[in-house]
């Protein structure tokens, strides 16, 4: 047998003084829960997913060309002790491309605004892997009292990017920039939407990559100090083939490198990911997820 519930009625005015609050003040987002949600941050959206409940919330940024599912082992494991967000930055997954340049500086603001309207409030573990971990030294260069602490995985060496080493792997990443904008370009000629969201992303990516030796740059290392913000960087061992015949002193110098880069925090630490390849929140997640809790506990 069927049955039907029926709705409690109330008047007209009683649903027309609800909107009207609602527009007047605002109408809060319970950010306590699971989200699965896109916002507005301008001229376009993005993709935020936060689950696990607690403080401080983690918040993690990806690599170049990575969507936040990369994540996936690591915010399975954290949810359990905390909260913890991960979203795509414009282009990626489910979030609209953003206008250009896609240089460190806007995308930091852009998640800041994204937090800020989900009602994910700070101070936050800043995570961030390659790309990402740019970009989260420029998040707290800017934000500085909305970081509790951050995990930086395999972070570009600034001294390589500022163009005072290997020159020669600098300008192949250049060119391959310039292979995503000409791909782009092709895509997005196309009549099927599939090809024309693949444009997008290739041109985030492109731009992304160019604005690493440019602008992103000039942002980080206008950095001097993180102060006392704890900060965790972890560097990979495995040697990238890809890079020639200056893979292994390049591998060693990243090494080197990320050291440095950890003694800007009177709290920072270094870890190295032995056996591990670029993706150390893939080949060695236990060793994350422990850095991770060190500084949760804090």
């Amino acid at each position: 047998m069927n049955r039907t519930t029926k709705m409690k009625k109330y008047p007209p005015s009683i649903w027309m003084i609800a909107i009207f609050t609602c527009l007047l003040i605002g109408c809060s987002r319970d950010s306590s829960g699971p989200l699965d949600l896109k916002l507005d941050v301008g001229a376009h959206s993005l993709h935020l997913v936060c689950v696990g409940q607690g403080s401080p919330t983690v918040v993690l940024d990806t690599g170049s060309g990575e969507t936040y599912e990369s994540w996936q082992s690591i915010i399975d494991g954290i949810a359990k002790e905390t909260r913890v967000c991960a979203y795509d930055r414009a282009g990626y997954g489910q979030s609209e491309p953003g206008p250009l340049p896609r240089d460190s500086g806007r995308e930091t603001e852009e998640l800041a605004l994204l937090l800020n309207k989900a009602g994910i409030k700070g101070p936050y573990i800043l995570v961030g892997h390659s790309l990402g971990g740019l970009n989260m030294q420029v998040f707290a260069g800017k934000y500085p009292d909305q970081v509790a602490g951050m995990l930086l995985l395999d972070p570009p060496p600034l001294e390589w990017l500022s163009g005072g080493s290997f020159p020669e792997l600098r300008e192949m990443f250049l060119q391959q920039a310039e292979a995503l904008q000409s791909q782009s370009a092709a895509a997005r000629s196309s009549k099927d939407p599939q090809a024309r969201t693949q444009a997008n992303f290739l041109a985030m990516v492109a731009s992304e990559m160019t604005e690493m030796f440019t602008g992103s740059i000039q942002q980080a290392v206008g950095i001097k100090s993180f102060g006392d913000i704890p900060l965790t960087v972890i560097a990979s061992t495995q040697v990238n083939p890809n890079f020639g015949d200056s893979a292994q002193a390049y591998q060693s110098f990243w090494i080197e490198q990320s050291k440095e880069l950890a003694k800007k925090s009177t709290r920072g630490k270094f870890l190295l990911a032995k056996g591990s390849s670029h993706h150390i929140h893939r080949d060695a997640p236990q060793l994350v997820l422990d850095a991770l809790r060190e500084m949760i506990q804090k």
